[in-house]
């Protein structure tokens, strides 16, 4: 199937940038729409952002304007760019990749294993 593995994950004072990246191998010519997601301490997983193979995007209210999410399908990778880091940002960021399955259009979602924030002073 598909295989997703994180990296760029640090830790970053309040205000700090950091990119993160996700290497998809595999199937990879069945993914379709990807995203990131995080999971702070005690919450539940949120979703971060989401863009299509054709490039487009959503965010989460409160990433927006703050993170950028990107693909390159030539190198089968996914990133997400954070400016102005906030401690409510501390999270494991995960990485998503939705494929097709069959010729009816049946989906599945593969998960990367994550990649710790940590935004401190």
């Amino acid at each position: 199937q598909v295989q997703l593995v994180e990296s760029g994950g640090g830790s970053v004072q309040p205000g700090g940038s950091l990119t993160l990246s996700c290497v998809a191998s595999g199937r990879v010519y069945n993914i379709v729409n990807m995203g990131w997601y995080r999971q702070a301490p005690g919450k539940e997983r949120e979703l971060v952002a989401t863009i299509t193979r054709g490039g487009t995007t959503n965010y989460a209210d409160s990433v927006k304007g703050r993170f950028t999410i990107s693909r390159d399908n030539d190198k089968n990778t996914l990133y997400l760019r954070m400016n102005s880091l906030k401690s409510e940002d501390t999270a494991v960021y995960y990485c998503k990749a939705g494929v097709v399955v069959n010729v009816e259009g049946a989906g599945m979602d593969h998960w990367g294993k994550g990649t710790l924030v940590t935004v401190s002073s």
